[in-house]
């Protein structure tokens, strides 16, 4: 599919599928430096449902020339334009027989260093030492999000589910959702491919059904600056 088509798909839907932006070889090398990171620091969940790490790429800077590959930043830039930068990563593994799920919901929030009283900013949170906030809605529309996936994913170890179009219609709320109007989507995705998508599309993820594994980065891009008195807490310049 062309570049245009994933431009469309993206602007229509709220997200895209990508798939061989990644090699077995590279997602396998990354797979062996996630294994070899200190699991006891404090931005690491680990649970019988899920291990997740915050602040991915600052606890495993060697993980960065694996994954901000001139490979993918050419689809990116090709995509979106120059002037992104990444500001926001979590890697989350889902074991085989994890029941751990999420329900409907808008990726609302963005990370930053400081909290400070800024209009049209908030409300606030804290997460693993981490303050987030919820910012004007144009930063949200601005936005994209990267998954990039270390397995082979579909509707029965955790794909996402979407509600194409959703990120089209501002802050959504779940309880609100008309089933008669709106439809959902799996967003299945093979081992090395990666899904784009906005923070606002309306997302969740099932309980795993078929014992595998679903290992995937998440990356947060964004080309808004922020007020003087706020930072991005993981900006990192490509």
């Amino acid at each position: 599919m062309s570049g245009s088509m994933y431009q469309q798909e993206i602007a229509a839907n709220g997200f895209t599928v990508i798939e061989n932006v990644f090699t077995d070889r590279e997602v396998d090398s990354l797979i062996a430096l996630i294994q070899q990171a200190d699991s006891s620091k404090a931005t690491f969940r680990k649970t019988k449902d899920l291990f997740a790490i915050r602040q991915f790429l600052r606890e495993l800077p060697d993980a960065v020339p694996a994954i901000i590959t001139p490979t993918l930043m050419a689809k990116l830039n090709e995509l979106f334009g120059e002037g992104y930068q990444v500001v926001k990563s979590i890697y989350f593994d889902k074991p085989g027989d994890s029941n751990w799920f999420v329900s409907y919901h808008q990726d609302l929030t963005i990370s930053v260093k400081d909290k400070a009283d800024v209009p049209g900013f908030g409300p606030w949170t804290v997460k693993q030492q981490q303050y987030a906030v919820q910012p004007p809605l144009r930063i949200l529309e601005n936005n994209f999000t990267v998954r990039i996936h270390l397995d082979d994913t579909d509707e029965h170890n955790g794909a996402l589910r979407v509600i194409p179009g959703s990120h089209r219609k501002g802050i959504y709320r779940p309880e609100t959702i008309d089933w008669s109007k709106e439809t959902e989507v799996s967003c299945n995705v093979s081992k090395g491919g990666i899904m784009i998508m906005r923070p606002l599309l309306l997302h969740a993820s099932s309980r795993t059904t078929n014992n595998h594994k679903r290992r995937v980065i998440h990356i947060e891009f964004s080309n808004q600056e922020l007020p003087a008195s706020l930072q991005w807490s993981e900006l990192l310049h490509n």
